[in-house]
Order: C-alpha cells, then sequence, then structure tokens
C-alpha cells in the first residue's frame, strides 16, 4: 500500500530532506482538503516556530489541529512575555516545547526538526528563513515574503539550491472559494466576459499604537541588538521603514497576489499617492492611506485596477471585485462576501447552466422581469429605474471553513509528505513582491512607474 506513490514504509528523515520528498505528486485541491488524513496516523512532522507574536501564536495552535505535527521549539527575543506565552500555552495543550531567544542556537540544538514556521517582522524574514533552509528545513513563511526585493531573492535562490519547500503565507491560494472561483467561474465558464476593470481594498478603523505591559519590556541593549531602537518601535514596527514595507505591504501582499493570479498576468505599470495623514502624530514613517492604479495586459485585453488601503476607517472591510462586460466577481475571506452581479443585459438564461450545475446559486427574489430583459439605452445624464440599476447577487456556494491560515498550512505540511504541490511557492511570493513594494517607489516618485518582465524573475 502507497502514498502518494512512496511506500509507506520509508527513512522519513532522509525522505524529508531530499529534493525527491519536497516534489509534488498530486495537485491540491478543494477535495483533497477533505480527503487528505489517511484512517491511520500520518507520519509526524516536527515543526519550529521563531516569532512568537499574535501571527505566531495564530499558526502554532493551529498547526496542532493537523495530525501528525509535533511542536518542539519556539523562538522568539521578547522571553518575558511572548515566549513565555506561547511555550506555556503549548505546554498545556500537551506539547510541551523548548524556548529560545536565539534561532542560531534552536537551529543548532534541534536536531530533529523537519520544518520552520517564520512568523517574525518583515525584516527578519530573510535572515531566519535562509539560515533554517540552510539547516536542511522546509519553511513556511509569513506575508510579506520580504522586506526588500534583494532579500526576497536571496530566499528564492536558497530554497532552489538546497531543494527545500519554502512556502510564503499568502493563504488566500489555498483557501477553497478562491480556488473555486479562479478555477471554475473564471476559467472554466468564462461568466465575466472580457474583464477590463477591478477594485481591491483594505479599510481598517483608527487604532492606538500597540503598548506593552511596561513590567515586561526588553532590555534596550537587546532591542538595539536586533535592529529596534525602543520598545515602542518593536511594538509598532510595521510603521517604520527599515522594519517593514508598511501597513501596505502587509494588506496588499494579500490582495494584489489574488488580482495577478485570476488574471493571469502581471502588471505593466503602477502610479499611487498615499501619505501618513493620521499616524504622523505618532511619529510613524509610512502611509496610512494609499491609493493606486495597475495596469495589466491581459490575453482578453488591458484591464485597470484600483486598489485602496485605509487605516482611519473601516468602511467596506476588505474584499477583491473583477469587472467584465457580462458580470462582477466579489470575494472576500469575509463569509458574507462571496458573489457574482449578472449585467442586466445579459439574460438570467444565459447563466441557468451553471446554477444547474452548482457553481452559482439563484438569486432570492429573482422577478421575471429580471431574467430575460432587452434594455433600452440610457444616456449618461439619465437615471435608469432602480430595477435597471444592479441585478441580485449569485451566490457563491463554496465556503470557507474554519481560520483564514488553517488550509494553507495542510497545504505545506502535505507538501512535505509529497501528497501536494505548495499553493504559494517562493516563485509566486516574489513575484507578489514585486508588485507590492513597487507601490512605496511610486508614491515616493510621484509618478506612474513600469514594470518590466526581467524584474519577476529571479
Amino acid at each position: 500500500m502507497t502514498t502518494g506513490g512512496m511506500p509507506r514504509q520509508f527513512d522519513r528523515r532522509r525522505f524529508l530532506q531530499s529534493a525527491a520528498g519536497a516534489g509534488a505528486v498530486l495537485t491540491y485541491t478543494p477535495a483533497l482538503f477533505n480527503m487528505a488524513r489517511a484512517a491511520e496516523e500520518p507520519d509526524p512532522i516536527n515543526v519550529a516556530v521563531i516569532g512568537a507574536g499574535a501571527q505566531g501564536r495564530l499558526l502554532a495552535i493551529l498547526s496542532l489541529r493537523i495530525p501528525g505535527v509535533k511542536l518542539k521549539a519556539v523562538c522568539d527575543i521578547w522571553k518575558a512575555y511572548n515566549l513565555k506565552w506561547l511555550s506555556r500555552r503549548l505546554q498545556a495543550l500537551g506539547h510541551p516545547v523548548s524556548a529560545y531567544t536565539d534561532y542560531e542556537e534552536m537551529l543548532t540544538k534541534e536536531d530533529d526538526l523537519d520544518a520552520v514556521i517564520v512568523a517574525n517582522p518583515d525584516c527578519w524574514h530573510a535572515r531566519h528563513t535562509i539560515a533554517s533552509l540552510e539547516a536542511g528545513l522546509h519553511v513556511y513563511c509569513e506575508t510579506p515574503m520580504a522586506h526588500t526585493l534583494a532579500d526576497a531573492r536571496s530566499m528564492l535562490r536558497t530554497a532552489r539550491r538546497t531543494g527545500k519547500l519554502l512556502q510564503i503565507g499568502q493563504q488566500r491560494r489555498s483557501n477553497p472559494r478562491y480556488r473555486f472561483c479562479c478555477e471554475t467561474l473564471l476559467k472554466e465558464t468564462g461568466l465575466l466576459g472580457q474583464i477590463t476593470a477591478g477594485h481591491s481594498q483594505w479599510n481598517r478603523p483608527v487604532h492606538p499604537p500597540i503598548g506593552w505591559p511596561k513590567r515586561y519590556g526588553i532590555d534596550k541593549a537587546i532591542l538595539n541588538q536586533y535592529g529596534y531602537e525602543s520598545m515602542h518601535e518593536y511594538r509598532n514596527w510595521r510603521w517604520y521603514r527599515k522594519l517593514g514595507g508598511g501597513p501596505l505591504a502587509y494588506v496588499a501582499t494579500q490582495q494584489m497576489d489574488i488580482c495577478n493570479w485570476f488574471l493571469g498576468a502581471k502588471p505593466k505599470s503602477v502610479q499611487a499617492g498615499g501619505c501618513a495623514q493620521y499616524y504622523r502624530k505618532e511619529g510613524f514613517e509610512l502611509h496610512d492611506t494609499v491609493m493606486a492604479i495597475y495596469e495589466y495586459a491581459t490575453s482578453q485585453g488591458p484591464v485597470h485596477l484600483s486598489y485602496q488601503m485605509i487605516n482611519t476607517n473601516s468602511s467596506f472591510e476588505h474584499f477583491e471585485s473583477l469587472m467584465g462586460t457580462e458580470g462582477t466577481l466579489v470575494i472576500s475571506e469575509m463569509p458574507h462576501l462571496g458573489e457574482v452581479y449578472r449585467e442586466l443585459r445579459i439574460p438570467h438564461s444565459q447563466w441557468q447552466k451553471w446554477i444547474v450545475k452548482g457553481y452559482l446559486e439563484s438569486p432570492a427574489g429573482l422577478k421575471p422581469i429580471e431574467r430575460d430583459l432587452a434594455l433600452p439605452m440610457y444616456i449618461v445624464r439619465e437615471t435608469p429605474p432602480p430595477f435597471m440599476a444592479k441585478s441580485l447577487p449569485y451566490k457563491i456556494p463554496v465556503q470557507t471553513d474554519g481560520p483564514h491560515s488553517q488550509a494553507h498550512l495542510e497545504n505545506f505540511f502535505d507538501a512535505i509528505r509529497g501528497q501536494a504541490q505548495l499553493n504559494c511557492p517562493a516563485e509566486v511570493g516574489y513575484e507578489t513582491a514585486v508588485t507590492v513594494l513597487k507601490v512605496n517607489e511610486a508614491i515616493e516618485a510621484g509618478r506612474k512607474l513600469s514594470f518590466t518582465p526581467e524584474e519577476f524573475i529571479v
């Protein structure tokens, strides 16, 4: 009996560290997510976590839900708080771990590790990822891939040279709803017609700077050793140029990856404006408000896509949308946003076949006048009747179950076992980094910047 083309009895350590073990034999699909576990306990995968802040804690706890994953070590420079909290929590959950403040010491002493989760500030992603790959370990690295393109290139080249897996945490790539929309609604059905435009946004409310329990502050000498001037800078690192790409890099990485993926193209140009219009008073350096316009050349024709990030207002939260000549797709990780709107000049009967196949849910309350309607032409200054303004939403039948990162972690561990391909390998992460980091450049330049095909190649 075999699993993924490999005999069930094999040298686990040799397999996990080999380039062959890193190779994929199955394409990951939502169906695999539900049937990935064999009846017997899978071979264990020993994992360490570097970075025990909010995201590191989440990924560590989610990993415990995946059969066969064993957490062995945790590393964080904030010994009195982050490190202590996560190690104690894991202990309480039956996973005692070794705790470290030095990642090099951890990689040296923990000689039975198979993989590392890197979930620390952006400026450290490259150093910790490369060290882990060089130690013969597979890596799951949170987004954005790196603080600079030079660091991202080094990460990608190291993964190729060592033959280790490097999954970038662009988790929508493993989200069943997003995969269904890309592979079925867009590629199979062509439901939107010719895609001509799009819009993505991530709006968040005003939030005070992140604080810390004063009695648990990190010694200044340790902070300086790791590149932080103060606890305030350490806790709010996303807002400082030397430490990260700003809130933009964090949120746009997830969303612009979807635009590249769904359009099957890389951007030709970007122009952007932005500033710290609210958080400037906090001494933060990077933008809290950004508006950008990307231009794509797709197989169907040109597409212009607007991107918006606001950190002062939460209206409409976050979503991605693509607009075509026959319909509009709106999708989000938020469960209530996942729908398609039909252009009213397209008869409902034309979409009926996709409802029969289970690709869409018919709108509730669809009236006869909306089903097959020959629309008159309206001039720009004249408002059409309300029933002609917008079609009712056709719901997408695929829902996202569980925390957003879980399926992406599942895909990573399945790939280590040779049962799947990575949904977001380093090559994809690098292309997204090129796409997003150019926005900050465009803001500073105050003009449109072009991408060359060579920029996306390592």
